[in-house]
């Protein structure tokens, strides 16, 4: 192996030239700009030529400020600090000898594009579309932009996890659900997810019958879901309740719209209808205790019964039906009339037995032969629907109390959203 001469006068001076190693015992390896170095029986080792260059013939690092600038440069993200970190690299490069000079000055000049656009941008409006936009996809129910009588589908079909996404679909096909309500929720601040849901809970459930007006189309398989805001798609403006009609068993089996309202129905179809849902929300009302631990709330309820029996007769007969109707609503009249007065006996029963006797024969016309005959001559569902308990008995009047839940089968809460 050959040794390299000792320097020498005629030698030009090197700016990166290690000192010469001290003889003197106990000397410690001397360093240089890149690291120290081993001391051997002629002193250091004698450096290469060049400015750029380790002593060891290595190539100078590429500057990783640089490699940001050009990466926050391409991708046109915080404009503003891409511009810096190219300015920065610059200098760094200038000082240290390091490689990165042509990545500093791209990313610098598509920074300071990326800088323009934005203030542009904002200058016009354009910029404040864009973060609205940006808002709005991360929202829950607010990304899900449905509104009443839209369908979708619901990635994996589950309502009964948290809903961040839905697909809007054609309601002419198959789909997992259909919106029949929006319901805002107000305030500024989160009311509390315990909150939320039981006002869900309860404007769903009112608002069903708005939409879908005959119970009776409805298949025993719908039930009552909703996708509700939460405490983090509340702060990017989320503020409404979807209240939606879905399959309780999760089959996306749904095919054509569930909507049956004044924009669907004839004039006689909702006349009829009206009357009838008006009676169901008094039989809803039943109280939960037996009349023979509480008779005197239960007679009260039989006294609202009769006289909601008395408005919808009323009702029925003052509209003119057409000409194959007239005689199937007017059997259907006779047999409510029946009926308000049983209902009027249960609301003065001496005891218990006296007013289950006249509640299960006021009960008689529901669903019955002539409600069924009334519909056929409208043009109306004709199947009485089933109820919660699966008997398939009928306890509610001419338009059924019981083809969906109570809307405690609720689910998908919106994460939107």
């Amino acid at each position: 192996m050959s040794i390299p001469p000792p320097p020498g006068p005629h030698e030009p001076q090197d700016p990166f030239r290690a000192p010469q190693a001290s003889s003197s015992p106990g000397a410690q390896p001397h360093g240089g700009p890149y690291g120290p170095y081993p001391q051997g029986p002629y002193g250091a080792p004698y450096p290469a030529w060049g400015q750029g260059y380790t002593p060891y013939n290595r190539q100078a690092p590429v500057n990783g400020v640089a490699i940001a600038a050009l990466v926050l440069g391409v991708m046109c993200f915080l404009p503003a600090v891409g511009l810096v970190l190219g300015i920065v690299a610059l200098v760094q490069i200038r000082r240290r000898g390091e490689r990165g000079k042509p990545l500093a000055i791209v990313g610098a000049v598509l920074s300071s594009l990326g800088l323009a656009l934005w203030i542009v941008s904002l200058s016009t409006g354009a910029g404040a579309a864009v973060w609205d936009g940006f808002k709005e996809g991360l929202s829950g129910n607010a990304s899900l932009s449905l509104e009443k009588g839209d369908c979708f589908d619901v990635p994996g079909g589950d309502f009964d996890s948290e809903v961040y996404d839905v697909d809007t679909v054609p309601c002419s096909g198959a789909h997992d659900a259909e919106v029949f309500a929006v319901v805002p929720v107000t305030g500024d601040t989160y009311p509390g997810d315990r909150k939320v849901e039981d006002l869900a809970e309860d404007r769903c459930w009112d608002l069903q019958t708005a939409y879908a007006t005959d119970p009776w189309a409805l298949p025993d398989t719908i039930s009552v879901y909703y996708l509700t805001p939460t405490s983090d798609t509340w702060e990017f403006g989320d503020r409404e309740i979807t209240c939606t009609f879905a399959d309780e068993d999760g089959t996306g089996a749904l095919t054509g719209s569930l909507r049956a309202d004044a924009s669907t129905l004839d004039a006689d179809q909702l006349a009829f209808l009206q009357a009838m849902n008006a009676l169901d929300e008094v039989l809803y009302q039943e109280p939960d205790d037996y009349a023979e631990e509480d008779l005197a709330t239960n007679e009260t309820w039989a006294r609202d019964v009769h006289d909601a029996l008395g408005t919808q007769v009323t009702a029925l007969r003052a509209h003119t039906w057409p000409t194959a109707a007239q005689a199937p609503v007017a059997a259907l009249v006779k047999d409510m009339t029946a009926a308000r007065k049983e209902w009027g006996k249960a609301a003065a029963a001496d005891d218990a037995d006296a007013y289950y006797e006249h509640y299960d024969a006021g009960y008689e016309y529901v669903d019955g032969d002539t409600t069924v005959a009334a519909r056929r001559a409208l043009g109306l569902a004709t199947t009485p629907p089933t109820y919660d308990d699966g008997s398939g008995d009928s306890s509610g009047d001419g338009s059924g109390d019981g083809s969906e839940d109570d809307g405690s089968d609720s689910g998908g809460e919106g994460t939107s959203v």
